[in-house]
């Protein structure tokens, strides 16, 4: 499959591992913000930031929500930011498809758990790159994502293309992926690739493993097609630029 390499192993307990690489020049094209724009670039794991108990919490929202919509292919989102939700080839605004009714599947304690998670990852990156976390702000889109082996019905549920963050989105300064679910023991195949002119380089999903990285294109990366079982992930993004920033979810 092209793999030469696994950064980081399911079995694996992983304080911290990083990988510095040059940045690309992608950050050149965008307004640079002092202090947090990536002059150091890389990759890192940390199991050390959230626990697979609170990842188990974290889940348990996502298929809350989920459970409410889902794609007919195999991918299938929830953006509790923006209230985006799959449903069947297409996608709702869930706070205003659903209402008042919001209330009976979502908790106080789960947006808060949320907001807690999402600022100790933040904190983590700010730590390792060596910035500010002040500096950077949430952007959009941060969402969950449940990925099963359905055929893919619509362009949406393509997820194993090679793509650039910062060229998807060209707000995203630095990526990171919370896991939900153990790679080999609630699904196959589904790991995390980093697509390097040498060779790959994969992370193999955990809960509560955390993989992020600076969002050019020295991070070209993939996930592989899902061969069997279900993985859930949620994708927490951040940009330098406070005019793309978003607030935390809200009940």
């Amino acid at each position: 499959d092209g793999v030469t390499e696994v950064l980081a192993h399911r079995s694996d307990n992983l304080r911290d591992k990083f990988i510095e690489i040059p940045c690309s020049e992608d950050y050149d094209s965008h307004k640079r913000f002092e202090g947090c724009t990536p002059r150091k670039c890389g990759r890192g794991v940390t199991d050390a930031v959230i626990t697979r108990e609170e990842a188990e919490r974290i889940r348990r929202i996502a298929e809350r929500g989920l459970s409410l919509g889902g794609s007919d292919g195999g991918a299938s989102i929830l953006d509790l930011h923006s209230g985006a939700l799959s449903l069947g080839k297409h996608f709702v605004n869930l706070y205003r498809y659903f209402g008042d009714k919001i209330q009976d599947i979502f908790t106080e304690e789960d947006f808060a758990l949320y907001r807690d998670v999402r600022q100790r990852i933040q904190q983590r990156i700010a730590q390792v790159f060596g910035i500010s976390s002040s500096a950077m702000y949430l952007t959009k889109p941060t969402f969950f994502s449940r990925m099963n082996s359905t055929g893919a019905k619509t362009t949406h549920d393509e997820y194993w293309h090679p793509h650039v963050d910062k060229v998807t989105y060209g707000s995203f300064d630095y990526t990171s992926l919370l896991y939900l679910s153990d790679y080999s023991e609630d699904f196959g195949g589904g790991r995390f690739v980093f697509m390097d002119a040498d060779s790959n380089k994969a992370v193999e999903p955990r809960a509560g493993r955390v993989s992020f990285f600076t969002s050019g294109s020295e991070n070209l990366h993939r996930v592989e097609k899902v061969q069997w079982g279900t993985r859930f992930a949620i994708t927490i993004s951040f940009t330098c630029d406070p005019e793309h920033g978003i607030g935390d979810p809200v009940l």
